[in-house]
């Protein structure tokens, strides 16, 4: 491979803006996430996501891999919001190895049944093998309908707002409804304005908004600085600090979001 590839070993790890822990987090990278290195800077390296999207992450938590991890053969991915790994086939033995958020990707090599539940075993990115229930994913998750989509964001409710965040463990505003995008198999940008401008969508008038429409909103000079997804009947479902600080279901008529609405965007 011309570009080196890193494998990403923890749950869920920070990508920061400069190459030290105290700089801005910008974004995350899942468990098991194959990541392109830009450049190397002591203990750290600039890297490249799936959805272009750079940031620095420390070079402890992450694996050089001389091929991408979970990308062809047999893959299961996290369907439950999180899904634990232990030693054996068993939850009672052993505390679990790690556990890993929704839509983590892992490479399965084997099958058992024990205590009547199925369990995957699986090969982690460090080559170690662990055990897993069947239940908490799917071999071949299937692009989901706008319908399907709206459904299932509300799983998601009551989990963290955490800026920078990515996953279960907890998102910002862009960072959910990216997700829930690529639920649809599209691959959206991660930032708020960068949404907004994206190519990818067109403009909705408001008084047209269908569920699945994306809401922009922004400060009292219209800059774009908060998304969210219209659900239909007046709500939406966003990623919030607002009264409380996590995923949550809000109405656009509030005199907070009525104010701060600027546009909304349908996705093609």
């Amino acid at each position: 491979m011309d570009a080196a590839t890193v494998v990403v070993l923890r749950p869920a790890a920070n990508l920061h803006s400069e190459p030290n822990a105290d700089s801005e987090v910008v974004s995350q990278a899942i468990y098991g996430a194959n990541l392109e290195v830009i450049e190397d800077k002591n203990n750290w390296s600039r890297v490249r996501g799936a959805d272009e999207y750079t940031g620095w992450i420390h070079k402890a938590w992450v694996l050089r891999s001389d091929q991408p991890y979970a990308a062809s053969g047999r893959v299961a991915q996290v369907s439950s919001l999180f899904a634990s790994l232990y030693h054996e086939a068993s939850v009672t033995r052993h505390a679990p190895m790690v556990t890993v958020p929704f839509e983590t990707k892992l490479e399965v090599i084997g099958d058992s049944v024990a205590g009547g539940e199925r369990w995957l075993q699986v090969r982690l990115p460090d080559k170690k093998p662990a055990w897993m229930l069947s239940g908490d994913t799917k071999s071949k998750p299937e692009k989901l309908s706008v319908r399907e989509m709206v459904e299932l964001s509300k799983q998601f409710l009551g989990l963290p707002y955490l800026w920078g965040g990515t996953t279960t463990f907890g998102f910002d505003c862009s960072g959910f409804t990216q997700m829930l995008q690529r639920q649809r198999g599209t691959m959206m940008p991660r930032d708020t304005g960068l949404q907004a401008a994206w190519q990818g969508a067109t403009p909705v008038d408001r008084a047209a908004l269908r569920a699945g429409d994306l809401l922009f909103f922004g400060s009292p000079d219209k800059k774009i600085n908060h998304t969210g997804m219209y659900l239909g009947n007046g709500e939406f479902i966003n990623a919030t600090r607002h009264l409380k600080p996590v995923v949550q279901i809000c109405k656009l008529a509030d005199p907070h979001w009525s104010q701060a609405y600027v546009t909304a965007r349908r996705v093609k």
